[in-house]
């Protein structure tokens, strides 16, 4: 079968995401392949589809048991034999998995790639005729990532075994990471690849400075009730306190970090996937497993720990290509923790400015004059244009020149020799009368008393900014004193301006992403019991209500509401297999009763050609007798009608050799009429 036909059939849509056609036709044809797409950009679609084009088995190599199962689940729901070997299998679930290798009928086998430790394994997948490998979430396999598995490691082993093409796929783009991959997955070989863009613009963008952060939370919850979201914390406990203050607000709510035991974590996992409008309060720990489409939603309560970070967090939200919504809060604090976690660790010193550097540029964007959008894919290497959708493009940055303030500042913590942090810098620019400047001497500094056209929330944003701009760090040898960086010498002297957002956290109050309505007020109930029905069907099959029919999907079901199997055929995301499985309920949810259909119509509905079939019927029926209704009647079955009903370029010819020479004579002229006025 073409990847066209595929596409169509399995998986419900009409063309590819763009960037998913080039990449899903090398992996057909057998090529080493790496492809670097954004989270979200649909990399499961390619490596599923070739696995059915292709002969034999495709083996799968992901790094969470939740991921491995909800798309085995997804998988089985659209008519695909797929498994996976996971510790979390019944029994029944293992045995049919071996079934269906001993049978040559699995298509696609997912593993942990800790089972590669095995040698057993090894042998066993050369025995069962595994064709390709697929590697998700390849980046795991850098040494220095923060998701490093060493059985990753063994992939390279295994490719060489089996000699067959590799496919590895990963949201991650920095270029050490993607030679880190070449060298350990393809032996330094240089594959085909793919550098997808990073652009994600149904997602709106959004920063906010901390003011009362528990509180910028639940309002920006609160305008969003009733959709699915996840609210990132930096701590463990901070994922409980706001899980509970949810609650405590009306919302439903609960928590995940990773000193959870296992029972619970999977509990909430399935609920997440499950229940619609669940906000999740979690550590990064709630992440990689989590393919859930329609999250509507993604906040962070603490910054996050660099810029790839927070573009794979905020990732999470939106994957059905539906709008969706972040909110980034931070503080200084927020800066320090970071730096500090970044200084103490135990990355040798390359690493160490490296991810730096990966940190100024999430402060770069967090502290960013003009429109996100360009900042945060100018990182990434693209040459984006405003993009209309993040706060600073629906309300324009208020910018200063803040250039005699940061002089200012620098020259308080130089004249201070550089051993105290911003609080007791700003009493010396305030001119405050407290009792460590007088200890200190520092009420005799030049500095001392030069600063009070702003006041302590203006130079708290101002040194903020300046921390952003990566002019000033905090010193973890001098417990968090701030030290001016190479970057502040040329404004401290007098060769550089700077520009700084007037941005007292004052300003910051009352800010906030544009809310959007899923659907229209008038289409909002029939959506509502959409969701209902798939509610229904989810429960029966005791898995996520994406694998049923997406956010997306229901939404143009609402918006187009249409009234037969062709045009629900027609619905994006509605494949053969679902269309049979769920068309006629949710039909019946739209435009009340359905009439039962046989399965060859309902086949033909799939293709565009099921109202031809409609016509040749009626055709049928009514020549049923001859055309003067006396003779022997003549009729055929819906087989025959189907394959007449496809027909390329149809002819008298192609017409008898489908039907025969009597019941041409009775039925071709018409049936060729329809034909050629399709």
């Amino acid at each position: 079968m073409s990847a066209a036909v595929l596409l169509k059939d399995i998986f419900g849509f009409d063309a590819f995401r763009p960037g998913q056609q080039e990449i899903v036709e090398a992996v057909i044809a057998g090529e080493n392949t790496l492809a670097i797409m954004p989270t979200g950009g649909g990399k499961s679609l390619c490596f599923q589809l070739p696995a059915l084009a292709r002969e034999g088995v495709t083996v799968v190599i992901s790094p969470l048991i939740a991921l491995m199962r909800d798309q085995v689940r997804a998988l089985q729901a659209a008519g695909v034999e797929a498994g996976a070997l996971t510790s979390g299998n019944t029994e029944e679930e293992t045995e049919a998995v071996w079934r269906g290798l001993e049978a040559g009928t699995l298509r696609l086998l997912y593993m942990a790639p800790e089972r590669l430790a095995s040698g057993g394994t090894m042998q066993m997948l050369r025995r069962v005729g595994v064709t390709m490998i697929a590697v998700d979430e390849a980046h795991c396999v850098s040494q220095w990532g923060h998701d490093f598995r060493p059985d990753y490691l063994r992939i390279g082993e295994l490719r060489r075994m089996l000699d067959v093409p590799l496919a590895a796929f990963t949201a991650t783009a920095d270029a050490e990471t993607r030679a880190e991959i070449v060298q350990k997955l393809f032996d330094g070989v240089e594959p085909s690849t793919f550098l997808r863009g990073f652009d994600r613009p149904n997602i709106h963008l959004a920063f906010e400075v901390k003011d009362g952060p528990r509180a910028q939370i639940l309002n920006f919850a609160a305008a969003r009730k009733g959709q699915s979201g996840i609210v990132y914390c930096g701590t463990r406990a901070k994922t409980e306190t706001l899980g509970k203050a949810l609650n405590d607000a009306g919302h439903s709510a609960c928590y995940y970090h990773g000193g959870m035991e296992a029972e619970d974590r999977r509990i909430v996992e399935r609920r997440f996937q499950q229940e619609d409008g669940l906000i999740v309060c979690a550590t990064v720990a709630f992440g990689m497993g989590i393919d859930k489409p329609d999250i509507r939603w993604v906040a962070h309560a603490d910054l996050p720990k660099s810029i790839e970070s927070y573009y794979q967090e905020i990732g999470r939200a939106g994957r059905d290509g539906a709008p969706a919504e972040t909110l980034t809060l931070f503080g200084p604090d927020d800066i320090r923790y970071r730096r500090q976690q970044v200084d103490e660790g135990l990355a040798p010193p390359e690493r160490r400015a490296a991810d730096h550097g990966r940190l100024n540029a999430l402060l770069g964007l967090a502290e960013a004059l003009h429109c996100r959008r360009v900042n945060l894919l100018t990182y990434f290497g693209e040459d984006p244009q405003p993009c209309g959708n993040c706060d600073l493009c629906d309300k324009p940055a208020d910018i200063f020149d803040g250039t005699t303030a940061v002089r200012m500042a620098l020259s308080a913590a130089l004249r201070t020799e550089e051993w105290f942090g911003s609080g007791h810098l700003i009493d010396i620019l305030m001119g405050a009368k407290t009792e460590k400047i007088a200890q200190r001497g520092h009420d005799s500094l030049p500095t001392y008393g030069v600063g009070k056209e702003y006041d302590k929330r203006q130079w708290q944003a101002i040194f903020r900014q300046m921390m952003g701009r990566d002019l000033m760090r905090p010193d973890p040898e001098r417990h968090g004193a701030l030290r001016m960086t190479e970057g502040a010498r040329p404004i401290l002297r007098g060769e550089a301006t700077i520009d700084l957002r007037r941005d007292s956290i004052k300003a910051a109050k009352g800010t906030g992403p544009k809310i959007r309505q899923m659907v229209s007020e008038e289409d909002a109930p029939l959506l509502s019991a959409l969701k209902a029905k798939r509610r229904f069907f989810a429960e029966q099959l005791g898995g996520p209500a994406y694998i049923v029919f997406n956010d997306k999907t229901l939404i143009e079901m609402a918006e187009k509401r249409p009234m037969n199997l062709d045009e629900m055929a027609r619905i994006g995301g509605v494949g053969a297999k679902k269309l049979e499985s769920y068309g006629a309920p949710f039909l019946e949810v739209i435009s009340g009763a359905v009439e039962d259909v046989h399965p060859v119509r309902r086949k033909l509905a799939m293709r565009g050609n099921g109202e031809v079939y409609d016509r040749l019927l009626a055709a049928q029926a009514e020549l049923a007798r001859g055309e003067d209704g006396a003779g022997k009647p003549m009729s055929m079955g819906a087989a025959t009608l189907a394959k007449i009903a496809t027909l390329h370029n149809p002819d008298m010819a192609g017409l008898t050799r489908l039907m025969g020479d009597k019941h041409t004579e009775r039925f071709g002229a018409a049936f060729l009429n329809i034909l050629t006025d399709r």
